[in-house]
């Protein structure tokens, strides 16, 4: 390959690293925020034993952002801590307004990001203009918005009356496992019949933990009793061919099923609601984050919108005196493996769905059990990123045998190139007579042109199950190893302008090029291609460049155990004279 072509593929890559950023700077995104600031509810101590504690009911100044209540109605708030996390409910809408996790930081230690939560906890539905389980219909289900909060035995009595002679009443009692049981009741004490509109229950708000979170980490979950669906606040904007069209807004998703279960949530955490008797329809609008401006002034890729979501049952005719009585579970915490995988199995719901492992999600699970088993094993004192490694070696010892033999099969391939060149030459104009000929090659000689492709095959689904793994595992989150402050987040040691230094993806790179150099390469790949080859690595270096420094750790450690293996195999190999590997030619018989 010349200097001209390498310059071309350098400049090409360069641009596909950096396209983004720059079309983000120099024609960012029009944002146009709504004033939908939070009030910060008071943190109350207390309640390790898992009882409730209550802070005082708080008169909070409304904000002006657009929302189901009168703003001009002074917000009351009432917060309760458990064991788990402070539970603060607000009188506008009557909802859950915030959940802060005691066990959990709103921000890793790294010190390099903005947080979007000002919050010390990891917090849900920060900066939403609605709180969760708000009933929404208008002014005949809601008034002006202003409910009346009481505390009960362990949680929180929320109550209207309204004008028209509806009631509404909602309980909601904290449980464990980061669990809320909510009970509500909508009657009629009118003289007369009242239609209702159908009656939207809002789930909560997807909101970024941090400015670095990707809009394939926020979004939301429905499961409809057979299969789960996400959609990600990335489908709500599309900013055109390359970043540079027009950018088109989607203000609204929408789509009739049966709701057994929704969640709103971002990479670790999540938000869910399941109703006792199913929904029929689930939506999604995008509300502006109030720190949109800072997010793409950082560089851009983060996200600028939280989706607020709801699920639906159907308008309905309330008799004169009857009662509407619904239930829900929500659950409002990490998402972790165990305690959903706990909750899908006492519910029968299959909760543990918004792991989001995928169709390589029984590798998944056994990937992430074995990687906190192995944790157990070594009672916590040996780190996560030991343990990655460790399991990557446990794998590569696994596939070794199947690896061992594709490489010896590549290599024997190599040593028959003159032979197969010699049939390509002479058979040249006839390409169905060529297969054939070379197949019979092939057999005669006990190669198996698939022997290279087979290993990769084969361990695709450990490669996307160790993805889907590392992407997800909350375990990882905060866990610090070399230099590394965060196995959950690229390891950036530093800045050059506003482009991040990952040490990790480097070192990657490095291997990928030196085991591209040493691989045994088919003698049917024309030459150009074979030298193209060798440099097409550099492309999964900028995809993985900005991933988990977990998720590039495995791929290092990965890619240093196969260039280990291509040595031992070449040093076990019989060679000659100058190094050539020794074949034994067997010529074709002849026929009598």
């Amino acid at each position: 390959m010349d200097r001209k072509t390498i310059s071309i593929l350098a400049v090409s890559i360069l641009v596909i690293a950096l396209w983004q950023p720059l079309v983000n700077r120099i024609l960012p995104p029009k944002i146009v925020l709504r004033t939908n600031t939070v009030a910060t509810a008071t943190s109350p101590s207390g309640g390790t034993n898992g009882s409730a504690t209550s802070t005082s009911v708080t008169d909070v100044p409304a904000s002006a952002h657009a929302a189901p209540f009168n703003a001009d109605i002074p917000e009351q708030t009432l917060s309760l801590t458990n064991e788990d996390a402070i539970y603060t409910f607000t009188s506008h809408g009557g909802g859950l307004k915030l959940v802060q996790l005691r066990h959990y930081p709103a921000a890793t230690l790294c010190g390099a990001e903005k947080n979007v939560s000002t919050n010390f906890f990891a917090t849900l539905n920060a900066d939403a203009t609605t709180a969760a389980m708000t009933l929404l219909g208008g002014e005949t289900l809601q008034g002006d918005g202003a409910f009346q909060l009481t505390q009960i035995d362990n949680g929180v009595r929320v109550e209207k009356s309204l004008t028209n002679g509806l009631t509404i009443v909602k309980e909601f009692v904290l449980g464990t496992n980061y669990l809320i049981s909510a009970k509500t009741r909508i009657e009629n004490r009118s003289q007369g019949n009242i239609l209702l509109p159908p009656q939207e229950w809002v789930v909560g708000t997807a909101t970024p933990m941090s400015t670095r979170d990707k809009p394939d980490s926020v979004g939301f979950y429905f499961y409809n009793g057979d299969k789960a669906k996400e959609m990600q606040v990335g489908w709500f904007r599309s900013a055109g061919m390359m970043g540079c069209g027009s950018p088109t807004y989607k203000d609204l998703y929408e789509e009739n099923q049966k709701i057994v279960w929704a969640d709103v949530h971002n990479q670790f955490f999540t938000l869910a609601t399941i109703p006792k008797d199913p929904a029929d329809k689930i939506v999604s609008r995008p509300i502006d984050l109030p720190n949109a401006r800072d997010i793409i002034a950082s560089g851009g890729g983060g996200v600028t919108n939280g989706l607020q979501t709801s699920i639906i049952y159907p308008h309905t005719n309330l008799l004169a005196g009857q009662v509407i009585e619904k239930q829900f579970t929500i659950y409002a915490g990490p998402k972790e493996y165990n305690t959903l995988a706990k909750i899908a199995a006492d519910m029968k719901n299959e909760l543990d769905k918004l792991m989001g492992f995928g169709w390589a999600g029984f590798v998944a699970k056994l990937l992430l059990l074995s990687m906190n088993g192995l944790h157990a094993l070594f009672g916590g004192a040996l780190s996560y990123g030991w343990i990655i490694i460790l399991i990557t070696v446990l794998i590569k010892l696994l596939f070794w045998p199947l690896t061992n033999a594709s490489t010896k099969s590549m290599k024997r391939m190599q040593a028959f190139q003159p032979q197969i060149k010699e049939l390509q030459a002479k058979y040249k104009d006839d390409p169905t007579k060529l297969s054939r000929k070379q197949m019979e090659f092939f057999k005669e000689h006990k190669i198996n042109p698939m022997g290279g492709c087979l290993p990769m095959l084969v361990q695709i689904p450990v490669f996307i199950g160790f993805y889907t793994m590392i992407r997800s595992a909350i375990e990882l989150r905060g866990v610090h190893f070399l230099w590394a402050c965060d196995l959950s987040q690229a390891d950036t040691v530093g800045h050059i302008g506003n482009f991040p230094i990952n040490i990790l993806p480097i070192i990657y790179g490095i291997t990928l090029l030196y085991q591209a150099r040493i691989a045994p390469v088919s003698p049917t790949v024309d030459p150009a291609q074979q030298q193209m080859m060798k440099y097409m690595p550099l492309m999964f270096l900028f995809i993985l460049y900005n991933m988990s420094a977990g998720l590039t750790l495995y791929w290092t450690v990965q890619n240093s155990l196969t260039i280990l293996q291509m040595k031992l195999t070449k040093a076990t190999d019989d060679t000659g004279p100058g190094g050539k590997t020794q074949v034994q030619i067997i010529p074709p018989k002849k026929k009598r």
